[in-house]
């Protein structure tokens, strides 16, 4: 099963207390995986549908608790090339579906008309229990992310601007959350793409496992990328210190062949012929290998006086 999915499998078996955070929750995930269909005579009746047993049965539970009301559940084919099951949830006019949907700010009245409001309703989310709640319900009913060994991006996908618009001010209330949006085909999506992000909204939403699992790979991919950063640093210093080498030992060769080393004053021969004897060995080391010891800057001050030397033959 992929990341998410395990994801929502655990998040489904998080049961609300309070009452208004089961309503947020409900609202949440009818509000992204709910359709509404006329029935007759004026009435109305919700589908669900997710390829989520696991939702299924925790939606059908959590409806009927705050709702008393039992929904019907279909299980059908998944349509197209994705394989697997759909789980439809119903529930009918007699089931008081006007009722949940106006309980749930999805049906609402203007000038004395109703009509589906496309946003988040505020009352349902007043509370910081409450907008963990409803997230919780948007990312069952729509949530995807990728397995974080193939990268960081979690996506929340939404049928209109207004409620992309919604749900990003709301992620974006909590501290240090930055989610974006972008319009793919007839959808706005609500993504971050950041580890820290997405470990968090795996907290807030109550994925605690995950959320390990999560930090787990991304503590080992950054200790592999260290490595290799660590490791590249050490080649690029080799790299210098054999080009420097070579340089050096160009000049002293030319200084041996038309003058001999002789020609060198002792202390630049002492250094001249330490650096063909060792030619892997870096400026430090050939510092310390001098009689007495030198820094750094003193054994480069040397070779600079040598490559002078060698440059004016």
């Amino acid at each position: 099963m992929s990341f998410a999915g395990e994801t929502k499998n655990e998040l489904s078996r998080l049961d609300p207390e309070k009452k208004c955070c089961q309503l947020a929750e409900i609202a949440g995930f009818l509000r992204v995986s709910g359709s509404i269909r006329l029935a007759g005579g004026g009435k109305f009746k919700i589908v669900t549908a997710t390829d989520n047993a696991a939702v299924a049965r925790h939606y059908k539970k959590l409806i009927k608790e705050y709702f008393n009301v039992e929904t019907a559940l279909e299980i059908g084919d998944a349509q197209g090339p994705k394989k697997g099951h759909i789980y439809m949830l119903t529930i009918d006019p007699e089931m008081h579906s006007e009722q949940i949907l106006r309980e749930t700010g999805i049906l609402l009245v203007r000038e004395g008309n109703n009509f589906i409001s496309d946003g988040i309703y505020a009352t349902l989310i007043r509370s910081k229990c409450c907008k963990k709640s409803y997230l919780r319900g948007v990312f069952m009913g729509s949530g995807t992310m990728n397995d974080p060994s193939r990268g960081y991006h979690l996506e929340l996908v939404c049928a209109t601007q207004t409620l992309a618009n919604d749900l990003k001010k709301m992620i974006n209330s909590f501290v240090d959350l930055n989610a974006k949006i972008v319009k793919r085909k007839d959808k706005y999506i609500v993504y971050m793409k950041s580890a820290e992000n997405i470990c968090d909204t795996l907290s807030i939403m109550g994925a605690n496992a995950q959320r390990l699992i999560f930090d787990e790979v991304v503590l080992n991919k950054d200790i592999v990328n260290a490595t290799v950063r660590l490791t590249n640093c050490d080649n690029a210093n080799t790299d210098r210190t054999l080009d420097a080498s070579s340089r050096q030992i160009a000049a002293i060769k030319k200084i041996e062949e038309l003058r001999g080393l002789d020609f060198l004053p002792p202390k630049l021969r002492a250094a001249a012929q330490l650096r063909l004897e060792y030619p892997e060995a870096s400026l430090i080391q050939l510092g310390e290998m001098m009689d007495p010891p030198m820094k750094k800057s003193g054994i480069n001050n040397r070779f600079k006086k040598i490559n002078e030397i060698a440059d004016s033959l």
